[in-house]
């Protein structure tokens, strides 16, 4: 998937250092709810074991440098942090702390959106987020994604975003 500044594309295991970069700064894996990376070996290990074998979660990458900056895509089914519906998906995204406020998630969740209106035919998307992550609501509403409610998971509260993929009819709004 590509946009006018990024390329959605699998991680692969070359990607170990720049996920290192980002990864290990506290201010991304504090809001993303994931363990701080502590070296390029665990970056690794997440890559091969985590990122690979999830085959609808991508690397955000710079078209102009070809450096991975963060990722998106979809929680793998059982993981979801919210209540899912028939055809909806939970979708997650995070992005290295030098790109915030850039637009550069946005136009990541927009390639994603058309992805899964298009290639995998949801009904639906999710959006969950820690109440204190008002960027990530921010990128959601921007998306066209709607408020649906708080929920806790794992002691952590949090806000949940829907946004329609098709006219079919569904039990929601």
């Amino acid at each position: 998937m590509e946009s006018e500044r990024l390329l959605l594309r699998p991680w692969n295991e070359d990607d170990a250092e720049a996920l290192y970069q980002y990864a290990s700064d506290h201010r991304v894996s504090e809001l993303a709810l994931w363990p701080q990376h502590t070296s390029i070996d665990m970056s690794r290990e997440v890559i091969r074991n985590i990122f690979m074998p999830n085959q609808h979660l991508y690397a955000i990458v710079l078209k102009d440098t070809s450096e991975p900056i963060g990722s998106i895509g979809l929680v793998p089914e059982g993981f979801e942090h919210y209540a899912t519906d028939c055809f909806e998906r939970e979708a997650g995204y995070w992005i290295g702390h030098p790109y915030w406020n850039k637009g550069l998630t946005t136009e990541a969740l927009g390639l994603l959106i058309n992805y899964c209106r298009e290639s995998l035919h949801l009904d639906s998307l999710l959006i969950t987020t820690d109440t204190r992550n008002s960027a990530s609501m921010r990128v959601a509403e921007k998306c066209g994604f709607k408020y649906i409610g708080e929920y806790v998971y794992e002691g952590i509260s949090g806000k949940a975003f829907r946004l329609r993929l098709n006219d079919r009819q569904t039990p929601y709004q």
